[in-house]
């Protein structure tokens, strides 16, 4: 029997990691500041593995305590830095559903989030699927307030090395402090969704 340690889920494992880009793929020094990427990720049991659930409705709405902590760990992170681009994944073992890991994606686990990095307007891009311990996912990236703007375009690649087991979930959040260096697609700008 699992014990709950965060509302009504039990989190086995938190899962950090930051990475800094200095230049670009040519060498090209950064274009202003560095992008920090940054994935927060947590390795929770699965309640419904192994079995069909037609209303996933309870584990829409326990998520909303889930968001609240990822918003509490992303402001410890990041400090006072400005996040400007974010996505999120949900990683699945292999005794679940993808539904399961897509109902704790919503906007109520959401939500929270958007507050905890002062406010965002945009659809928040996501992904998932089903894995093995140790599975890599590829989580897109896109700008908080306004969903075209090219230069936020991206993606960071996250492994969680012991999860998730067959009858756990993996859920991750991802964040960038700027747009990709030397973005040079055309299209609108940061700067026009921050006076918007």
């Amino acid at each position: 029997m699992r014990t709950n340690n965060l509302g009504e889920f039990h989190i086995r494992k938190w899962y950090l990691q930051i990475e800094d880009t200095m230049a670009n793929e040519t060498g090209q020094l950064a274009d202003g500041d560095p992008v920090r990427k940054i994935v927060i990720g947590a390795a929770l049991h699965n309640p419904h593995s192994g079995r069909f659930v037609a209303d996933l409705g309870e584990s829409i709405r326990a998520s909303a305590a889930l968001g609240q902590e990822f918003g509490r760990r992303i402001r410890d992170a990041t400090g006072n830095a400005p996040i400007e681009s974010y996505g999120k994944a949900c990683l699945v073992g292999a005794a679940g559903e993808y539904e399961h890991g897509n109902a704790l994606l919503t906007t109520i686990f959401a939500d929270p989030v958007r507050s905890a990095i002062g406010g965002a307007k945009a659809w928040i891009p996501s992904t998932g699927k089903r894995g093995a311990p140790g599975a890599a996912i590829d989580i897109p990236l896109a700008h908080k307030d306004e969903l075209y703007v090219r230069s936020h375009y991206d993606t960071i690649s996250a492994m969680f090395a012991d999860a998730p087991a067959a009858d756990e979930i993996v859920i991750a959040f991802a964040f960038a402090t700027r747009g990709r260096l030397h973005a040079r697609l055309g299209g609108p700008g940061a700067e026009r969704s921050r006076a918007a």
